[in-house]
């Protein structure tokens, strides 16, 4: 099941568009190592596609026919690396993330657009074990400006606002 973005609309897409296509031409767009050379070569018009009629999850169906590596490197605590599978869920959290990312982008330019000052944390995607951080931002604002400068600085990882805060929370925002 995939997220459930209130204002995935009509309005929205094309600024999600907008903003991938300002990443892809500035070189900025997240191109996550667990793609192999043919997932890095399609993702960027896979997510564009995405954007303009799909979702999350037609974006993972994509990414699970052959644009993912089946091994990573991964640090060991002792020090030194070991070659481990690709978690199972690769596809999903990328595709659930980056989507949700360039949603929440698209979702900030429209807002501030329309004067809206604030966005609404929701819950677009249950989750088994929600984390606490994360279910105590639920039904709070965050400012549209601010959060879309982080959104754009931080490209591919966790953000200084922690929205979305890490992989599968689950979290969006939404119009007031």
């Amino acid at each position: 099941m995939g997220l459930s973005l209130t204002n995935l609309d009509n309005q929205t897409r094309p600024l999600m568009v907008d903003e991938i296509q300002a990443d892809i031409k500035s070189g900025k767009l997240y191109l996550s190592q667990r793609l192999n050379s043919q997932g890095q070569k399609d993702y960027p018009n896979l997510l564009l596609t995405a954007a303009q009629y799909r979702d999350d999850m037609w974006l993972a169906d994509e990414l699970r026919k052959g644009r993912l590596n089946a091994t990573e490197q991964a640090r060991k605590p002792s020090g030194g690396y070991i070659t481990k599978k690709v978690p199972i869920n690769a596809a999903e959290t990328l595709a659930e993330g980056e989507f949700n990312r360039f949603y929440i982008r698209g979702l900030c330019k429209r807002a501030i657009g329309n004067g809206i000052a604030d966005l609404v944390i929701y819950r677009a995607k249950q989750v088994t074990n929600p984390r606490s951080d994360s279910a105590a931002k639920i039904g709070t604002t965050i400012n549209a400006q601010t959060l879309l400068s982080d959104l754009r600085i931080n490209i591919g990882i966790d953000t200084a606002l922690g929205l979305p805060p890490g992989p599968n929370s689950g979290l969006s925002v939404r119009l007031p």
